[in-house]
């Protein structure tokens, strides 16, 4: 008899099968329970008939409660009424364990509580579907980039330096050496990286220590990173749009039961899949003051500015060319204006907020020097970062993507804890 997973069932119907999971739910009607059964792939209706299985075996099964873990016997068939539905028919089951008052029932609880039990609220339908949306974005970013031509290269998370200033960082005392920090991006290393392979990313956690209580902040989140050679900044923009577009179509073709559990408007993806608008900072900030903000051209976008600039849009919007007074130092500035930057940010529809930031790099040794100088940048811990722009340097150009601000967008979900497994934010760090 075959093992096989819910997500199967279509390829074994009138098969006798084994079934390994859970009771999501359970409903009992006379001589019929009709169990729906759950094994992480998917859920099926499963029914057991009081004369296929014996007594003791059909008291047990009324005894069964809500995340029950048992072993099915049955054969799949379609369902007599609905179509593209199959149940599975129980010839007999193995309870594995029986659970007692399971915490979250039917009714409706609040964030603290939900919060509280991440462990089991993880097993609910939409929390299941969030989590296969992050699975496929993650794998559709690398395949993205592996695609074309990039290496995976992994930065470390523990670091000597802070690669903007370490207001933000959370320091972690290390041996004899003093202090070192949790990485809030990988970039530095990366630049290094290019010198060797050409084009490289990274992904994985990184730290950011800011007291931020938004919906859309995280103190530990997942970031790819990527930095090409030989890559200058319009190129670099058409890069990050493709990789999105391409994350899109992955959700469309892989998810689409995921986001119709979610109730995610699958056309407002489908819409975004188009070539992507874009905008000057400056012309941002024009069209936000013809609206009535008094944001000024100096200034930084918060979360109303993000929406504002979208409202309206289908497709994401890239702001380029920043002030430099509000970018990081590494940024290259623009030839036709020394003022601006050669940066850009990716705003996503929906309100949904910015989900990449990159930029040119400075490739020249002297204005690199000069720049972190300006900015009170310790020279002794970056020596190796400015040995880059000695020996064969090159223009070159990178971005990084929050994952779970992606995953929020794709699917719909307005509060990014719920992108992630085990969220940390400034007030929780349990379980």
């Amino acid at each position: 008899m075959k093992t096989i997973l819910v997500k199967d069932l279509i390829n074994h119907l009138e098969e006798e099968i084994r079934l390994e999971g859970w009771v999501k739910n359970i409903r009992f009607s006379g001589k019929l329970i009709f169990i729906i059964f759950r094994d992480g792939s998917g859920e099926a209706q499963c029914v057991v008939f009081k004369p296929d299985i014996d007594e003791e075996k059909f008291a047990i099964a009324k005894t069964l409660t809500l995340e029950s873990s048992i072993i099915l016997r049955g054969i799949p068939r379609k369902h007599e009424k609905i179509e593209n539905i199959y149940e599975v028919q129980v010839k007999d089951f193995e309870l594995v364990q029986l659970a007692i008052n399971y915490p979250i029932a039917k009714k409706d609880h609040g964030a603290d509580f939900l919060l509280e039990h991440r462990h089991l609220w993880l097993r609910s339908s939409k929390q299941n579907a969030i989590l296969k949306i992050r699975h496929t974005c993650y794998f559709a970013i690398c395949e993205y980039l592996n695609d074309n031509g990039f290496y995976r290269f992994d930065s470390p998370i523990l670091t000597p330096n802070a690669c903007e200033g370490s207001t933000t960082l959370f320091e972690v005392p290390y041996f004899d050496e003093g202090t070192a920090y949790l990485s809030q991006s990988g970039q530095l290393y990366l630049e290094a990286g290019i010198m060797s392979l050409g084009r490289v990313y990274d992904f994985g956690p990184v730290f950011r220590a800011e007291k931020s209580k938004t919906r859309k902040h995280l103190t530990e989140f997942w970031m790819m990173d990527a930095e090409a050679a030989y890559v200058e900044h319009e190129e670099n923009m058409q890069i990050q749009e493709g990789l999105i577009r391409h994350v899109i179509q992955s959700v469309l073709k892989k998810n689409l039961k995921e986001l119709e559990i979610l109730e995610r408007d699958i056309e407002m993806l489908k819409n975004a899949d188009v070539p992507f608008k874009r905008m000057t900072h400056r012309e941002a900030v024009d069209y936000l003051r013809s609206k009535g903000s008094q944001i000024g051209y100096q200034d930084d976008f918060g979360a109303v500015d993000e929406s504002l600039l979208v409202e309206g849009l289908k497709e994401p919007l890239f702001i380029e060319k920043w002030p430099k007074e509000i970018k990081a130092f590494y940024m290259k500035r623009d030839k036709d204006n020394p003022n601006l930057v050669l940066g850009a940010d990716l705003l996503a529809p929906e309100g949904f907020g910015e989900i990449i930031g990159g930029s040119q790099r400075e490739d020249d040794y002297e204005i690199l020097l000069e720049r972190m100088k300006e900015n009170k940048i310790e020279i002794s811990s970056l020596e190796w970062y400015l040995d880059l722009r000695k020996y064969g340097s090159v223009p070159h150009s990178g971005f990084g993507i929050g994952l779970e601000r992606l995953v929020a967008w794709m699917s719909g979900t307005a509060h990014i804890r719920e992108t992630i497994p085990f969220p940390r934010m400034i007030y929780r760090i349990y379980p």
